[in-house]
């Protein structure tokens, strides 16, 4: 009998993975990841597209003026305001910064979240985005699971795909990193952070999941004004008088 996984369902079979003890150290790594990242952005603006956790924990290290949460539903933690993803009640080009936090692996049209992030940044906006790798442990498992791991995932999307859309958005990515070199099953205790964000000796597992960085670029048409001797020789033609035959 086929299962029929609906999205509200997911969100909050996905909000009680979080609240175990594997998803509280894999949070817990994340905002010690961000932390580094989100120290270095300045500006009015930060927005986080899609819950993940029921706290603000990701934001913490902000240095934006405001951080604000948008979900398609309040059932996922601390959500400040509800509404597509994919059309954003947000003026075009109003924010410094655009976090999606696993948020493009749990949306049916991942590609219309990252153009709509793209609308709403400004011009030398960043993009900050996390994801799991299908290449992994973590891929293996969510490959394995019928209703998605962690619940609700509904696609993995590989590194090199979420490069060439940025790419083709005008964006270059300024940082990328892999982490969670963790097992995704919990074994008596979870792991800690620093077995989460770093690889060790006895740690050789390959990373679960990536960051991704990327800043975006505004071209502007520069106009071409001819050289120097050439507008000399368009003038002196303007100006020269014609020669003409008597009779």
């Amino acid at each position: 009998m086929p299962i029929f996984f609906h999205p509200q369902d997911g969100v909050t079979a996905r909000d009680r993975w979080l609240a175990s003890a594997l998803g509280q150290d894999l949070l817990s790594a994340e905002a010690q990841l961000l932390s580094g990242v989100l120290d270095e952005i300045f500006g009015l603006e930060l927005l986080q597209l899609g819950g993940w956790g029921a706290s603000r924990a990701l934001l913490q290290a902000s240095r934006t003026r405001r951080q604000t949460i948008v979900a398609e539903s309040s059932a996922c933690g601390a959500v400040d305001l509800v509404g597509r993803l994919s059309a954003l009640p947000v003026q075009s080009g109003s924010v410094d910064c655009v976090l999606l936090p696993h948020t493009l692996e749990f949306d049916s049209d991942p590609q219309a979240v990252v153009r709509e992030a793209d609308r709403v940044l400004t011009g030398e906006g960043q993009l900050v985005i996390l994801g799991f790798r299908p290449m992994s442990l973590w891929g293996l498992r969510a490959a394995a699971s019928r209703t998605g791991f962690p619940p609700g995932l509904i696609e993995l999307l590989p590194e090199r795909r979420l490069r060439d859309w940025l790419a083709l958005l005008g964006y270059d990515v300024v940082l990328s990193r892999h982490y969670l070199f963790s097992r995704p099953w919990q074994r008596g205790t979870a792991p800690n952070q620093r077995r989460i964000l770093r690889r060790g000796l006895l740690n050789p597992l390959p990373a679960g999941a990536y960051l991704i960085k990327a800043r975006k670029h505004v071209y502007t048409l520069t106009p071409i004004r001819p050289r120097l001797r050439e507008r000399r020789r368009l003038l002196g033609g303007l100006v020269e008088p014609t020669t003409r035959q008597g009779t």
